[in-house]
């Protein structure tokens, strides 16, 4: 799963990327410095994680990751190719969510591409760009569904009443991802495009230092705008993130911190809400080999859950054993837990909760 930090030139998406991934894009002071899109795949802080390892002692821990995608400045007139717009474009509609970076802070040495500082101005520079490529890509399915909808075809022509209420909506500024449509349609009608504004969206305020905690007046203006988009908004003073992520002593980086008001790095914070965002959740695997995290969708059952591990297992799937986490770690281990008789059998129709430690019994 992938998530693409978008923004206009110089609005430090850049230097977020290099603070989640250790990577070290460009990040210098003109717009354009990132041509092709850059790729890290960042690990999930999960404190329960540590606490596994501490109880089972294993060989190695694998966290949970997320692939982040850092993807070149958007201009106004991107959709018609302005800048290196279509490219842009492209590499956004490749990603399952959307990490919105608005620049909230003010810095007479820092340009920016409009010469002044407006992050709802910003968003909706981004915002039109991306719901005018939707309206090319949703014109061109239209033309085709017309003409099935003509014939009679009665699937063509909910097809075509779904399209228009698109349409309009667009039409309108109104992202796919706020236009009321039904379960079903969405599904079937909706979901197959692929529309770049229909992906769920989480907004990054770049602020100053001075504003990390508590935000500044740019922070609220961008709250009150999102708020009928019911999209998550973070606060993150990137360069001072950036900064932190440059020490390699972890005292100093809590240190660091602390005198922040901060008690653990923004990056975190942000990498666990795109986790969330793209719709995940974690089971983990505890034994002396191994202890990992797993990454599977809200909502997956038991087979499901075997598959990420190896086809087979879902293939072969016969019944899991689970152990929810607080037990794991009130008991203290596997054998406590099923002396207190606190391990659950589950069959094929079990829906996993987040945090479940579980062993899978299969045979193919």
């Amino acid at each position: 799963m992938k998530a693409g930090i978008v923004g206009l030139p110089n609005v430090g998406k850049s230097t977020l990327f290099n603070c989640l991934s250790n990577a070290k894009a460009q990040s210098a002071n003109f717009p354009f410095c990132t041509i092709e899109p850059n790729i890290g795949v960042v690990n999930v802080p999960d404190p329960r994680l540590e606490k596994l390892e501490e109880l089972v002692n294993p060989e190695r821990v694998l966290p949970a990751t997320v692939e982040i995608v850092d993807i070149a400045g958007l201009v106004k007139g991107a959709s018609k190719g302005e800048g290196l717009g279509n490219q842009f474009l492209g590499n956004i509609r490749e990603t399952d969510a959307i990490i919105h970076v608005l620049r909230c802070f003010d810095n007479d040495n820092i340009v920016h591409v409009d010469g002044s500082i407006d992050p709802i101005r910003d968003k909706e520079t981004i915002d039109i760009e991306l719901q005018l490529k939707d309206l090319e890509t949703l014109e061109k399915k239209l033309d085709k569904i017309k003409r099935a909808a003509k014939t009679g075809n009665k699937e063509a022509q909910k097809e075509e009443a779904v399209l228009l209420k698109l349409k309009e909506g667009l039409e309108a500024g109104i992202s796919i991802r706020a236009i009321d449509v039904s379960d079903d349609d969405d599904l079937a009608f909706v979901k197959p495009l692929q529309f770049i504004t229909d992906k769920p969206v989480l907004y990054v305020c770049n602020v100053d230092e001075s504003a990390a905690v508590d935000g500044n007046d740019h922070v609220t203006r961008v709250k009150e705008a999102v708020a009928s988009e019911n999209a998550e908004v973070i606060i993150l003073a990137v360069g001072t993130e950036a900064d932190i992520t440059e020490l390699d002593d972890y005292e100093e980086r809590q240190m660091f911190l602390q005198d922040m008001g901060l008690e653990e790095p923004g990056a975190s914070v942000l990498i666990r809400a795109a986790y969330k965002l793209l719709n995940q959740q974690t089971y983990f695997t505890a034994g002396v080999k191994e202890v990992r995290a797993w990454t599977i969708p809200i909502g997956a059952t038991a087979p499901q859950a075997a598959g990420v591990i190896h086809t087979d297992f879902e293939k072969g799937f016969i019944r899991a054993e689970v152990i929810k986490y607080d037990d794991y770690v009130s008991y203290g281990s596997e054998a406590k837990v099923k002396e207190a008789g606190k391990l659950g059998v589950e069959g094929k129709g079990y829906v996993v909760s987040d945090g479940d430690v579980m062993h899978f019994l299969f045979n193919v």
